[in-house]
């Protein structure tokens, strides 16, 4: 069976580390650009900076690294654990915090960048990378291929330990929710549980459904609304799996 997985954050913290996760994800798939789709590049890439700019990126991921630290120490006097496994994680916990600790800012050579700021500022306006706006961009896209490719190498080597330790950090967090089969009986399902940064929502790709979710932290409701309104879709008991991380 096909399924899709969605995933909604419940608190702050987790829907940034969701967009920033999609938009090194944008720059890693399209990192390899030529003139016809290299502004998919650069507007991921001024949305990632206008993210760590307006919130404590590195700040917010060290304290979380330390807390999960903290929790991975106190599992490890617990039988039967992966030993080796819990000390390979903390060893990464501290190597990612001490990159972070030997940089100032992310990405702030990026920021600092002459070339990628006035492309910055264009992407605001409406059609504003044209070639009698940009021609220093029009010029550097008829450069070689190999030598655009080093220099976009060189701009994400500035965002490299972003990319790792949240891949790590991610990862580590979806492990700890298990998918549980669920019925959303009358298009509504409510369910109240401890902390929890993230849910993850799977369905059939056959119901052709999408779930629309509201509340925050401990107390959530989902209900699952068709594509397309015009589809005759039955709504009233939509079987799901959900996943509490």
């Amino acid at each position: 069976m096909n399924n899709i997985i969605f995933e909604h954050p419940l608190n702050e913290k987790m829907r940034t580390w969701l967009r920033v996760e999609f938009l090194l994800n944008q720059l890693n798939t399209y990192c390899h650009f030529d003139q016809n789709n290299a502004l998919v590049f650069f507007h991921a890439l001024s949305e990632l900076l206008e993210i760590i700019e307006r919130n404590d990126v590195k700040g917010d991921l060290i304290k979380e690294f330390e807390l999960q630290k903290q929790k991975l120490i106190l599992w490890l006097n617990f039988d039967g654990v992966d030993h080796d496994l819990l000390n390979d994680l903390i060893r990464q916990f501290d190597n990612f915090v001490a990159q972070f600790n030997a940089i100032a800012r992310i990405g702030q050579p990026l920021k600092d960048d002459r070339f990628i700021s006035t492309i910055r500022q264009r992407l605001m306006i409406p059609g504003g990378c044209c070639s009698f706006d940009l021609p220093s961009f029009h010029l550097w896209l008829k450069i070689s291929q190999e030598r655009r490719d080093t220099q976009v190498k060189s701009w994400l080597q500035h965002l490299s330990i972003l990319d790792k330790s949240l891949t790590c950090y991610m990862q580590l967090i979806r492990q700890m929710g298990e998918f549980k089969p669920f019925i959303c009986t009358n298009n509504f399902f409510q369910e109240t549980n401890g902390e929890v940064n993230l849910i993850r929502i799977r369905v059939s790709l056959d119901k052709n459904v999408y779930p629309q979710v509201s509340g925050y932290m401990s107390r959530y409701s989902i209900r699952f609304l068709p594509l397309d309104a015009c589809d005759n879709v039955n709504i009233d008991d939509i079987e799901f799996e959900l996943a509490c991380c």
